[in-house]
């Protein structure tokens, strides 16, 4: 059973990983900016962690595309 915990953490945090470099491109920035922003609006577990299970079943462009106008939104809102 741990085997099976471990490969899932490890899937999403790989998969939270890709979508943070894929939308730090999209969005012309370093992968650094992208995670402490989308730290900052608690999106990396809201959103990437937390939603492995729908999201990881689209293409990463989609997922880079969600995950930045979601954080554009978020951040206009505050």
């Amino acid at each position: 059973m741990d085997n099976i915990n471990n490969n899932n953490t490890y899937n999403r945090i790989h998969f939270a990983v890709m979508a943070i470099e894929s939308g730090a491109r999209k969005l012309n920035i370093s992968g650094k900016e992208m995670h402490d922003r989308l730290k900052k609006q608690g999106l990396i577990h809201r959103r990437l962690i937390n939603r492995y299970e729908d999201l990881h079943t689209q293409s990463l462009d989609w997922v880079a595309e969600d995950i930045c106008e979601t954080l554009l939104n978020w951040e206009a809102e505050k």
